[in-house]
């Protein structure tokens, strides 16, 4: 039997949580709550944090350690919850537990030994109801929130309550795991961060389109595919795997563990599922479709509640998310040093901000035929960019490609000598919109699918997504 960690363990332990963002937050509110007193640890230097943070850090009454080398304090430590931005292979986490555990997970800590675990894994070791829990490259929320939606439809004949959690949950794990029942269920989303050092699976493991992500995190694909194996791994013969059939990593991950394997395919949509009401762009949003509804099925709710539930699903904002649409005409300079009237009727704007990989852009792009603006670029994740080039010069429908942050360059290179063009050099969102002002008339889309991570030019991709909306909106 694995050893397991319940709030009784932690009582006489000391407690460190790794990372005092919206997870560490979470972790170390739980222990205070349960009368542990946890130290907290953030290798951002304390000076650098806001007053209101560092006033709310300070509220809580605990011992903190803030910098740059703050995790070269862990010696004496019993017991640390890691928050998932810290990798596994941090040189002070091997030191202090004296392995690695990026290269082994799911070791049995012998006694007096240090143990490093997360919120996802605490929460999965004392969780009292079951857990679907989804997981890939693409589509994770999407599908999670359609799931939850369906179940939340169900509970009526299910008499259990859904709750919806991890990435895309407005309420993080530890915040509900007390309330939580045994006939209840538990949606949640899973990056590989979170399930790298589990060791459970969860009742229903969902595999979604499994490709690349995170290589600036994993060493390489296959550290990211064996990190999101623990979906299937620990799964018993009473557990169903949800399986992507289109994505051989997806299979792989998929065929492990011994659950129930069911397939599903974005091809193959179920006969009582209405595409034409179908309010998501894209292909592979009728993959999530198709995920959400096996799961679905697999708990035998009823074909109309899982129809009416995609019929009125309009999507997460920032995946794909329609802003609005351009009505009217704009004053523009003439090539005379004038003025001139241009057309920006139908103009569409849809915020793909979550978008951080080259492989979600692709389906971004291929989810329109009307003429498209596409904005690539943004901070490093060690992507490679050569499938996205190739289906940005085979695309029949891309007009202008505007081309942002550090990995401009990367994507231009990539792109060779193509016959689309490009604009580059914005260096904010308003410089942005003024190139989409130079190119853009009726009928085109503009499309944010940047295919990279957000930080230089923007906090995060959220607030990349809330800059572009602000400016469609005042277009």
């Amino acid at each position: 039997m694995k050893w397991q960690m319940g709030i009784q363990e932690l009582k006489n332990k000391l407690v460190a949580v790794l990372g005092n963002g919206q997870e560490g937050q979470a972790t170390a509110n739980y222990l205070i709550k349960h009368g542990i007193k946890p130290v907290l640890f953030d290798q951002r230097p304390w000076e650098e944090w806001p007053d209101a943070e560092q006033d709310k850090i300070k509220t809580l009454g605990v011992n903190f350690i803030f910098g740059p080398d703050a995790l070269k304090e862990l010696a004496g430590f019993d017991v640390a919850f890691r928050s998932p931005g810290i990798p596994l292979s941090h040189p002070d986490l091997v030191k202090w537990l004296g392995y690695d555990l990026s290269l082994n997970p799911s070791p049995s800590p012998g006694e007096g030994n240090p143990i490093l675990t997360s919120q996802t894994k605490y929460f999965f070791d004392n969780c009292p109801c079951k857990i679907i829990g989804v997981t890939g490259t693409k589509g994770k929320g999407t599908t999670a929130s359609l799931i939850h939606i369906i179940l939340e439809a169900n509970s009526y004949k299910l008499k259990a309550k859904s709750y919806l959690t991890g990435n895309i949950g407005k309420t993080q794990p530890l915040v509900i795991l007390d309330d939580l029942k045994p006939e209840d269920w538990v949606v949640y989303e899973l990056s590989s961060f979170q399930l790298q050092d589990l060791t459970r699976s969860p009742h229903i493991g969902v595999v979604l389109m499994t490709t690349s992500e995170h290589l600036d995190y994993h060493k390489d694909n296959v550290e990211y595919v064996d990190a999101k194996s623990a979906i299937t791994k620990f799964q018993s013969p009473d557990d169903f795997a949800i399986i992507n059939a289109d994505f051989p990593s997806s299979v792989k991950i998929g065929e492990l563990g011994k659950g129930k394997k069911v397939y599903f395919s974005g091809n193959k949509v179920p006969e009582f599922i209405d595409t034409a009401s179908v309010q998501l762009r894209g292909a592979h949003n009728l993959e999530n479709i198709c995920a959400a509804a096996t799961v679905a099925e697999a708990l035998n709710v009823s074909k109309d509640i899982i129809r009416q539930a995609v019929s009125n699903f309009k999507g997460l904002e920032h995946r794909l998310e329609f802003v609005g649409e351009k009505q009217g005409v704009y004053p523009v300079k003439s090539a005379a040093g004038g003025t001139a009237s241009q057309s920006f009727n139908g103009v569409k704007f849809y915020n793909d901000s979550f978008s951080t990989t080259p492989e979600t852009a692709i389906a971004g792009i291929k989810a329109f035929s009307e003429p498209l603006i596409v904005i690539l670029g943004g901070s490093k994740k060690n992507s490679d960019f050569s499938e996205l080039s190739k289906a940005i010069n085979e695309s029949t429908n891309i007009k202008t490609l505007i081309l942002i942050g550090e990995e401009a360059g990367s994507i231009k290179q990539a792109l060779g000598q193509t016959q689309i063009p490009m604009l580059e050099g914005a260096k904010n969102m308003e410089e942005i919109f003024a190139q989409i002002k130079s190119v853009a008339s009726s009928g085109d889309v503009v499309l944010l699918s940047p295919a990279c991570a957000s930080f230089g030019m923007f906090k995060n991709y959220k607030e990349r997504g809330e800059q572009f909306k602000k400016y469609a909106k005042e277009f």
